[in-house]
């Protein structure tokens, strides 16, 4: 383990949570992110991608559409800016937006808000890294090779709110899928902060806060 992940995992866990427990999340024999994405624009006859965090273009350079654009601060894409600074400045509207960028939940929450004011009738929202697999891979400071974040907190807000319509797809770190519409499970929580919501919490109740499908269900369905 890395020295400054030692020392602030030891904080973490005699400060705010000490609760280690994991998923068996075997994401390897799952299909990837953007395999899903392209079934979807497949089938919806989608022309237009917004892809909001592109480190490596890993996700970015895989999807097949007539009309991409991919925001990133620092690399991959074909837009060098702020998420915020994009949905200030964009004029356009988009079929199918992906959320993988800075994963805390203030700034997750805040991008899936500006993406729903641009999303076309009949849109998708797709949000990565929605199902952490141990305490430190959800921290809101990294604390591990592999980070998820707390994004998760955004989709369980989501699902508190009748508007909108959230899932959570069991595949590739969890994709989080949002639609525009009647909320058919809506979520009675009454929190009024939810970034105070703990991994225990999510590890104990995840099935009914995320609110979890299939691939499948996903794109036979839900699509």
């Amino acid at each position: 383990m890395k020295l400054k992940y030692y020392f602030r995992r030891l904080f973490y866990s005699i400060f705010i949570e000490n609760f280690n427990k994991k998923i068996k999340y075997n994401w390897e024999s799952f299909p990837r992110r953007y395999d899903i994405i392209n079934k979807i624009i497949i089938k919806r006859n989608y022309t237009s991608y917004l892809e909001i965090g592109c480190f490596k273009d890993e996700t970015f350079n895989q999807i097949n559409i007539k009309k991409k654009i991919g925001v990133d601060p620092v690399s991959g894409g074909n837009l060098r800016m702020t998420s915020d600074k994009f949905f200030i400045e964009n004029k356009e509207k988009f079929d199918l937006i992906f959320i993988d960028g800075l994963h805390v939940y203030e700034q997750v929450i805040k991008d899936i808000f500006n993406s729903i004011k641009i999303l076309k009738e009949n849109g998708i929202i797709l949000v990565h890294d929605c199902l952490p697999r141990k305490l430190w891979y959800q921290t809101p400071t990294r604390m591990s090779d592999t980070w998820n974040g707390d994004v998760w907190k955004a989709i369980v807000e989501c699902r508190t709110l009748e508007n909108i319509d959230t899932y959570t797809c069991l595949a590739d770190e969890g994709i989080g899928v949002i639609k525009v519409q009647k909320n058919n499970n809506l979520l009675n929580l009454n929190l009024s902060n939810f970034k105070n919501l703990k991994y225990r919490e999510y590890y104990t109740k995840r099935e009914s806060l995320m609110n979890i499908i299939s691939v499948e269900k996903l794109i036979n369905q839900i699509c």
